[in-house]
């Protein structure tokens, strides 16, 4: 625990000093968006890493908080930083609403899969067919560039707004891999029949789980609307969201403290290289996700931060 928390403490610094001696706008609107992609992953990761439990629909969680920070700064007058915490509360409630129906009906596998993606859709069509949300045209927030509204001038201060939030989400991580709480959830996703035989709850476990995970990606969809300051349902409660958020901790490493980070290091690379290539052609990043996904899968089980070890394994396995 010392080990990780020591390195997280290192990270932060790392990327502090990064942000200060950085000027340029490209540069530093790449380390915004790989630490915005980097947050959606160790969300999910929370919950489909460590608890096991795969979701197809994490926008559900992003959407709600994004709609809950604008509904609250545009409909109420609300400051931007008491909405922020609104919407992470926003998520994290409906995660556990979520969590509490597929849970007590034993759902799990494509099963609790099929469901969030189902939630996400339906939350979408709320979205679009209720007037306090803006309907099919969305919600703006009102330009108020000034620290006291979260908006920034320049991307350092956005930087520094993720970047406290990946490293809130690593500290949980880390907590994660060291507490009891940790390890319950990890042997419920190994084996849950057996864990519930040693006295752990499976359902108040994955419950926890999900409303953490959901937390954080609620953090994720009211920074969306403070950098971009437009939201509609296509945008916050589409696939696209939680494609990113799944492709991004598997790629990096299931149950991983730095996976996640490292997969959307390489996927935004990937990206951004790809849309210098072949301009912005639509769709082109979903087909690299998946190309990319399939390959990991195929050849790298454990993800980019399992790679030493698969390739020990191969080679052990070749010489016996």
């Amino acid at each position: 625990m010392k080990r990780d928390l020591l390195l997280i403490a290192l990270f932060a610094l790392a990327l502090a000093a990064l942000t200060a001696t950085t000027t340029s706008g490209v540069a530093l609107n790449a380390i915004t968006m790989t630490l915005y992609a980097a947050l959606l992953a160790q969300a999910w990761n929370l919950l489909g890493g460590f608890g096991g439990q795969f979701s197809f629909g994490h926008a559900l969680f992003f959407g709600v908080g994004a709609y809950a920070s604008a509904v609250a700064q545009v409909t109420h007058g609300v400051n931007a930083w008491p909405a922020l915490a609104l919407a992470v509360l926003a998520a994290a409630l409906v995660g556990l609403f979520v969590g509490a129906l597929a849970f007590r009906y034993g759902l799990k596998g494509s099963y609790f899969a099929l469901v969030t993606l189902a939630f996400a859709e339906v939350f979408r069509i709320l979205a679009v067919s209720v007037e306090f949300t803006g309907g099919g045209v969305g919600m703006m927030l009102p330009l108020k560039p000034s620290s006291l509204h979260l908006q920034f001038v320049s991307r350092h201060g956005y930087i520094a707004v993720i970047g406290g939030f990946v490293v809130a989400a690593l500290l949980v991580t880390a907590w994660l891999r060291h507490s009891r709480f940790g390890a319950q959830l990890q042997a419920v996703r190994d084996n849950e029949d057996a864990a519930r035989a040693i006295g752990v709850d499976p359902y108040r476990t994955k419950l926890v789980a999900t409303g953490l995970s959901a937390a954080f990606m609620g953090a994720a969809g009211a920074f969306y609307l403070q950098m971009y300051q437009y939201i509609d349902p296509g945008i916050v409660f589409g696939p696209a969201v939680s494609v990113e958020a799944l492709v991004g901790a598997i790629v990096g490493g299931l149950g991983t403290l730095w996976g996640p980070l490292l997969g959307a290091v390489v996927l935004h690379t990937l990206a951004e290289a790809t849309r210098n290539l072949f301009g912005n052609l639509p769709g082109l990043n979903m087909v690299i996700y998946g190309v990319v996904l399939v390959l990991i899968v195929m050849f790298v089980p454990r993800g980019l931060s399992g790679v030493g070890r698969s390739v020990r394994d191969l080679w052990k396995g070749r010489r016996g």
